[in-house]
């Protein structure tokens, strides 16, 4: 019978536990019994708030580096045991940092194949996001923010000292966790878990995605492009019509663009969600039309025909003169998309954004014709509610007024 363990690795605060729970849950979806061992969670129980000062990662400390070393090999053997009993993929989550420990894995582990995972995360807005997320938790409660913080450097530090890359191990993968890419393999071949882990790895995952765009604004009476105009009375009433619709769905997270007709659409979403976290990104602001910024259609057909005309042949690749084209924002919503769905962490999120971004969204997911995208239907008193996973994707345009 074929088993396997997953063992994870890479610093803190490079995603490492968001992907162990993708991995055990996309195996789960695929009727993989499948269970995750994390070296974190024993190391609270057995030591407590002693283990969270930063000396006690310190390398040269010999007897913390032995409570360390205990605290993995008892980790070890639990997941030794089940997956020796019920247990068909056993995913190992630490930081495993040295080849040290990364050998003393493998001699435990001899009796099923291990396939390394190592999470590289070079996005620093998402490391500090997720550095501040990891000084919230409860371990850290009897700290100032700011001790907390410089605590939890100190540990990275150190794990920094001892860290070394995969490449002596017998199979691994090399992932960038914020843009689910596999960077490097060293293919684990014959195993059945291994394609379906690859996919688990690449897809983008999204568990419940809300996809709203704007209210009306002035510009869209106006019949003008970008800018960054407020929304009309019909657009803050649309505004308050998806509040009220969304007001018993569970939302962790809601990311807007910079503009403030998107703020504005938020701002009644959250009015009584205290605990919601917000962004703003960038990456999701509208596409950018450069020097017809804020003209009327009618304008640019008739002072900028050769606009009009390059756009109606190919409206896709076409770029407005100093701007933007739909092929150029698909870059940079990716990202967005992907920064937006780490930070979730598989929570339910929603974001809202504007009518070209909304469209490259969803083609992400659609696996649409590029000629297409431009006109996918972008409503400003629908939203999309998307769910995808391994065996299941939905796509539902539900209107809300």
């Amino acid at each position: 019978m074929h088993k396997l363990y997953v063992v994870m690795v890479g610093l803190p605060a490079r995603g490492k536990s968001t992907l162990a729970k993708r991995i055990c849950g996309g195996l789960k979806e695929e009727g993989v019994e499948a269970k995750i061992f994390n070296n974190g969670e024993l190391r609270r129980i057995l030591y407590g708030a002693n283990s969270t000062d930063a000396d006690f990662y310190n390398p040269s400390d010999l007897d913390h580096k032995k409570a360390r070393e205990q605290i993995a090999l008892r980790n070890l053997a639990r997941a030794k045991a089940w997956i020796n009993n019920q247990g068909m993929v056993a995913v190992l989550d630490a930081t495993n940092a040295s080849r040290e420990r990364r050998r003393i894995i493998t001699q435990t582990l001899s009796d099923h194949p291990i396939l390394f995972v190592e999470c590289v995360n070079e996005d620093t807005m998402l490391q500090d996001i997720c550095i501040a997320r990891k000084t919230s938790l409860p371990e850290f409660a009897n700290y100032t923010k700011e001790d907390a913080l410089a605590n939890f450097l100190k540990r990275i530090h150190y794990y920094e000292s001892i860290f070394e890359p995969l490449s002596e191990e017998k199979y691994w993968l090399r992932v960038d966790s914020t843009a689910n890419r596999i960077l490097e393999e060293r293919a684990l071949d014959g195993s059945p878990y291994y394609p379906a882990i690859r996919q688990i790895l690449v897809d983008i995952p999204a568990e419940d995605l809300y996809l709203a765009r704007h209210g009306e604004t002035e510009f869209n009476l106006e019949g003008r492009i970008g800018g960054d105009p407020l929304l009309t009375p019909k657009g803050l009433s649309q505004a308050t019509a998806l509040a009220t619709h969304l007001r018993h769905t569970r939302l962790d997270w809601v990311f807007t663009s910079t503009r403030r007709r998107s703020h504005q659409t938020a701002a009644p979403v959250l009015q009584d969600r205290h605990d919601v976290h917000t962004l703003a990104m960038p990456e999701f602001d509208e596409l950018w039309a450069g020097s017809c910024e804020g003209m009327r259609y009618a304008e640019i057909r008739e002072k900028m025909p050769e606009v009009s005309k390059g756009r109606n042949a190919n409206k896709y690749n076409y770029s407005y003169p100093n701007g933007e084209s739909y092929r150029m924002l698909h870059n940079r919503v990716k990202k967005g998309l992907c920064r937006a769905l780490f930070l979730a962490g598989g929570s339910p999120i929603l974001i809202i954004g504007h009518q070209a971004i909304n469209r490259v969204l969803l083609s992400l997911f659609l696996r649409c014709h590029e000629e297409d995208i431009p006109y996918i239907f972008i409503p400003q008193n629908e939203f999309y509610h998307i769910s995808v996973s391994l065996r299941r994707k939905v796509f539902e345009r539900i209107p809300y007024n």
